[in-house]
């Protein structure tokens, strides 16, 4: 992750504190607030200037201890965790670590969580007592992977927004149809049988007067239906994607 952060920010994040961490993020223009531990900046910061330059499909190894409290140190680089994620296109498609299973550590992690909640981070995890009452009775060695099919399936089906591929249509937020007036209508038929069209033309075969044409083009655009665009000493009205 580190190396990632140089290549595509320049710096070099690994040996910087909080503070550090702190005033590169306002160098770099990024927002954070008091709330963000070491982890959430670093987090920041990746996905800010690394995440979007990630097209081919690529592993992102080696996270810094703070923004995994559930993973396993690393066996041979102090200060990281066992982990990868796995990006395409720019998004997170799957998330890996080995799983942390001493209990004291663990114990410490969530320690450490809690005082980030107290600062005010609402990501932060709770104290969870059953679950360390487990690892003090013992588990073994284990991994964890998790893939996000949602993510996967955008990719797939070239969807750019995660509501277009979930399953379940309460989750969608509705689309409310939008109401044309009949002059809006006539406009929308002629550019759907010919779009780019030029503006003089379209204004001529729509038979309006210019006043209802001003109205009707005006509430198209502020509608997100139709722009109107300048190339060169031309004036041309389109459809907008819907």
């Amino acid at each position: 992750m580190f190396d990632s952060i140089k290549e595509y920010a320049g710096i070099d994040v690994s040996e910087l504190d909080e503070q550090g961490l702190r005033e590169v993020c306002a160098k770099l223009g990024i927002e954070v607030d008091a709330s963000m531990g070491k982890g959430k900046l670093i987090d920041e910061i990746f996905g800010a200037k690394v995440e979007a330059n990630l097209i081919q499909p690529t592993y992102i190894t080696d996270y810094p201890i703070e923004m995994t409290p559930l993973a396993k140190k690393h066996r041979s680089k102090p200060g990281l965790v066992e982990r990868f994620e796995l990006f395409v296109n720019g998004k997170e498609i799957a998330n890996a670590y080995s799983e942390l299973n001493d209990p004291i550590d663990q114990r410490e992690r969530f320690e450490e969580q809690l005082k980030l909640a107290a600062r005010g981070d609402d990501e932060a995890m709770a104290m969870d007592e059953d679950f360390l009452r487990s690892l003090e009775y013992g588990m073994p060695p284990t991994s964890g992977l998790g893939i996000g099919i949602d993510r996967l399936t955008m990719l797939l089906t070239d969807n750019s927004t995660i509501q277009e591929v979930l399953f379940f249509p309460q989750m969608r937020p509705e689309k409310k149809a939008v109401e044309l007036t009949d002059e809006e209508k006539i406009i929308m038929e002629l550019l759907k049988a010919k779009h780019p069209a030029s503006l003089p033309e379209l204004k001529t075969e729509t038979g309006l007067s210019g006043k209802k044409w001003d109205i009707s083009i005006k509430g198209l655009t502020q509608k997100g239906l139709v722009k109107v665009t300048k190339e060169g000493e031309s004036l041309l009205v389109d459809l907008l994607d819907q």
